[in-house]
């Protein structure tokens, strides 16, 4: 290969995420991005067209820590050293929110013009819009009891997309005893288990929340578990065990007991959660460690 060859950034979808050496933002595993022969790091396409990055004898090299070229092209896990990303609880909800608040002001004041501010000052945002908000205020909090497992052994990934629908996982935590998928819920009313049936009838199970039956909640987390589990056993992990959690965030829990498992899933509150994840298991520090990087680059944030 000639040195003008071999100095010519080449274009790649990356398999890892890595910091663009320009504007120092993290490139997200699956990105196409330019990657540098010579100073051995990687450019976002932003920044290598504002900078002609592209052309090596206008580009400047910013001295930062290289990034080894296995971590762009190599099937092997990515270097140690280079942190994952773990997103954050919440973001995409109230983005939800703020699209669907900004929609409805504009609507009011394109249509009245003069009394447009007076509309919303006296007017709520409908419950439609209002919800996005109280979910990613369940979201925020049990993301930040989450956060303080970090440090224990416990690996957490926040608000992470499905691909390739716009569906997202709330929490994903990777400890000893496996691999956890959260969803949760700012819901008001006692979360309960409603058995029928077992002895002429089918037994039945039903979760209700207060006085509604809330079922759906439950068959999504089956799915979110079932796409996790697909990940792994892609990521040559196929024998982790993944459990479904159904985590109640402001609840009328009752003072003992109160948690309960409904087709797998477990029902409980942020407390609960962390106890479970905090429980021995078969997964060393390493194993976790290549479990939370398959994830994030499965599931990126949303």
């Amino acid at each position: 290969m000639s040195s003008e060859a071999a100095l010519t950034p080449k274009r790649m979808r990356l398999r890892y995420s890595g910091p663009c050496r320009i504007c120092d933002v993290e490139i997200l595993a699956g990105t196409m991005a330019l990657y540098e022969r010579e100073t051995k790091t990687v450019a976002c396409l932003t920044c290598a067209q504002d900078s002609a990055v592209a052309t090596p004898s206008v580009a400047v090299p910013i001295e930062r820590s290289p990034v080894d070229k296995d971590a762009v092209t190599s099937p092997e896990p990515a270097p140690e050293d280079l942190e994952v990303f773990g997103g954050t609880a919440g973001a995409s909800a109230q983005r939800e929110h703020d699209r669907r608040k900004d929609k409805r002001e504009t609507r009011i004041r394109e249509n009245h013009p003069h009394i447009g501010g007076l509309i919303l000052a006296l007017s709520d945002e409908p419950q439609s819009t209002r919800a996005w908000a109280v979910g990613a205020q369940g979201e925020v909090a049990l993301g930040q009891r989450l956060d303080k497992l970090s440090g224990s052994g416990v690996h957490v990934l926040h608000d992470r997309r499905i691909p390739p629908t716009r569906a997202n996982i709330d929490h994903i935590a990777v400890c000893p005893s496996g691999v956890f998928v959260i969803d949760a819920k700012k819901y008001q009313g006692r979360p309960r288990l409603q058995v029928e049936g077992g002895l002429i009838r089918p037994r039945t199970e039903t979760l209700m929340v207060g006085s509604r039956k809330q079922d759906g909640l439950v068959a999504g987390v089956l799915k979110q578990v079932t796409r996790v589990s697909a990940a792994l056993a892609g990521a040559g992990k196929d024998g982790v065990p993944v459990h479904g959690m159904l985590c109640f965030v402001a609840a009328e829990w009752p003072l003992f007991g109160g948690d309960f498992i409904i087709d797998g899933v477990h029902v409980l509150w942020p407390k609960k959660a962390v106890e479970h994840l905090q429980k021995a298991g078969p997964l060393d520090e390493p194993t976790m460690r290549q479990i939370h990087r398959a994830l994030a680059s499965a599931f990126p944030p949303a």
